[in-house]
């Protein structure tokens, strides 16, 4: 378990390990969530770099046939 210090101006440094295993790199766009009484930090993906990872997804949806 990696532990941080919050600097006297609120900032903390992402360990190596967590950054290296997440693929944050410097400038990289990160969301803050309050959850739970507890801080979770989830790294934005730019979205050109998701196109094309849903494809060959089967889109079919199967309907109740009192639902069309």
């Amino acid at each position: 378990m990696n532990s941080v210090i919050v600097s006297p101006k609120y900032q903390v440094v992402i360990p190596r390990q967590v950054r290296n295993s997440m693929g944050i790199k410097p400038g990289m766009k990160v969301q803050v969530i309050h959850y739970n009484n507890r801080i979770e930090i989830i790294p934005l993906q730019n979205l050109k770099k998701l196109r094309g990872r849903l494809k060959g997804i089967d889109t079919e949806i199967i309907r109740e046939n009192d639902r069309l």
